[in-house]
C-alpha cells in the first residue's frame, strides 16, 4: 500500500503543486491528506467538470501540470471539459480515478456499469491510463511515466486506483459540523414522520437514502413512496421536479445533501423559474461528503436559503435544533412551493447502518406503482 505523504511527495518532486477534484471513498486517504496539508493549493470542487476547468486555469497561469481526482462515476461529468477544453487547448493534467465497480469485485449496483466501462471510456477519449500499483516503487515509476506522457503530448493522462491502494489516513481536524446537535438520521426520521400518505419522496445518493430505507423498514411502512437515487449525484431535485410537474396534485419532497446540491446548483434556478408549487426541497447540511470519507464541502460556507430565494423559491428556512424541526416541516408542507428547508446536522452515521435490500429496478417499479395508484 502507498502512504499518502509519499504519493504527494512524488507529485511535488515532479512539479505537480495544485490539486482539485471531488471526493471518492477509494481516494479518501489522499483527499483527507490534501485537505490537511495542501492549503490553498488544494480546492475541493463542486463537480468533476469544474475540477478539470480549475486545473486548466491553473496550468494556463503557471505552466505546471495539476492533479484532478474523482470517482469513476464522476468521469461522465468531466468528459466534455476533458475533450473540448483540455484536449483542444493542449493542457496536461494527471487524473486520479477511483475504480468503483471494478469487474470481478463486489460493489453497489450503481457502480456496476460504471466499473465495466471506465477503462473503455478512457480509451475512447484517447487518454493514456495505467492502474496504479500498490507497491511504492512501482507506483512512483507508473506515476512518473504518465506525467511524462501528459507533458510530452500536452494532454490528460490517468491513474486508475483500485480499492486498498492507499494506506488509511486520519484527518487532523474535527469537522465543523460536529457541533450541531442533530444527527442526519434523527432529522430524516422527523422529516418523514411529518409527511402525508400521498406525499412522494426522492432521496439523494448516499447514506441519507440508506437511513430512509431503514426507517421505513423499522416501521413496516414499505418503501413504495420513496425513490432512492443511488447514483447520479446532484440530480435528485430534477427527478423530483419532473414528478411534481407531472402530478401537480401531489406534494413531492426532495431529500438532498449539501454536496449534491452544490454539484448541480443550477437546478435550483430551473425549479424556481418554473414555480412548481408542489415541489418541496429539504437539504441535510453537514458540510462534508459523508458517504465517501467525510471530506469537506463548501456547504457550511454558503447560504442555501438565500440562494434558493434568489432563484425564485417562495420560502426558505434553516433549522438546527430537533425541537424546532417538526414545526418547520409543518410550515414547509403548508407553504406554496417551491420551498426549501435546510437542516444543519452532524457528520457521520452509525457503524451498523445497512443498505437497501431491494434492487433499483424493484424500487422503481414499486414507486411508479405508488404514483399511478394514489
Amino acid at each position: 500500500m502507498i502512504r499518502c505523504e509519499d504519493f504527494i511527495g512524488w507529485l511535488c518532486a515532479q512539479g505537480v503543486d495544485f490539486y482539485t477534484g471531488v471526493a471518492d471513498s477509494l481516494l479518501g486517504p489522499v483527499c483527507s491528506y490534501l485537505e490537511d496539508r495542501a492549503g490553498g493549493n488544494h480546492i475541493a470542487a463542486a463537480n468533476e467538470g469544474g475540477a478539470v476547468a480549475l486545473a486548466c486555469g491553473y496550468h494556463l497561469a503557471t505552466g505546471n501540470t495539476p492533479l484532478v481526482y474523482m470517482q469513476n462515476s464522476g468521469l461522465g461529468n468531466a468528459i466534455n471539459p476533458l475533450l473540448s477544453l483540455a484536449e483542444i487547448y493542449a493542457i496536461p493534467m494527471l487524473l486520479l480515478i477511483g475504480w468503483r465497480g471494478e469487474p470481478g469485485t463486489a460493489d453497489e449496483p450503481q457502480h456496476t456499469k460504471q466499473g465495466e466501462v471506465t477503462t473503455g471510456l478512457l480509451d475512447a477519449m484517447d487518454i493514456a491510463w495505467r492502474i496504479l500499483p500498490p507497491e511504492p516503487a512501482e507506483a512512483e515509476a507508473c506515476m512518473t511515466a504518465l506525467l511524462a506522457i501528459a507533458a510530452a503530448k500536452k494532454c490528460p493522462a490517468a491513474l486508475v486506483v483500485r480499492k486498498d491502494t492507499f494506506h488509511p489516513y486520519t484527518p487532523a481536524a474535527a469537522p465543523v459540523s460536529a457541533g450541531f446537535p442533530m444527527t442526519r438520521e434523527q432529522a430524516v426520521e422527523t422529516v418523514v414522520a411529518a409527511l402525508g400518505a400521498r406525499d412522494a419522496v426522492v432521496a439523494t445518493t448516499g447514506k441519507l437514502s440508506r437511513e430512509l430505507y431503514e426507517y421505513r423498514a423499522r416501521g413496516a411502512q414499505g418503501h413504495a413512496r420513496d425513490f432512492l437515487t443511488v447514483g447520479s449525484m446532484g440530480h435528485a431535485s430534477q427527478i423530483a421536479m419532473g414528478i411534481a410537474v407531472a402530478q401537480p396534485g401531489r406534494q413531492v419532497f426532495c431529500l438532498d445533501g449539501d454536496g449534491a446540491m452544490l454539484m448541480h446548483m443550477g437546478s435550483a434556478a430551473i425549479v424556481g423559474a418554473a414555480k412548481v408549487e408542489n415541489f418541496k426541497h429539504v437539504i441535510f447540511n453537514n458540510g462534508v461528503h459523508d458517504s465517501v470519507g467525510g471530506m469537506a464541502t463548501a456547504g457550511l460556507s454558503v447560504h442555501f436559503t438565500q440562494i434558493t430565494r434568489g432563484c425564485g423559491y417562495s420560502a426558505a428556512w434553516r433549522v438546527e435544533r430537533i425541537a424546532d424541526l417538526a414545526g418547520k416541516m409543518a410550515e414547509l408542507r403548508a407553504a406554496r412551493g417551491p420551498a426549501l428547508l435546510e437542516i444543519l446536522v452532524k457528520q457521520g452515521a452509525r457503524a451498523d447502518l445497512g443498505r437497501p435490500q431491494t434492487s433499483p429496478i424493484e424500487n422503481k417499479t414499486a414507486f411508479a406503482a405508488f404514483l399511478s395508484a394514489s
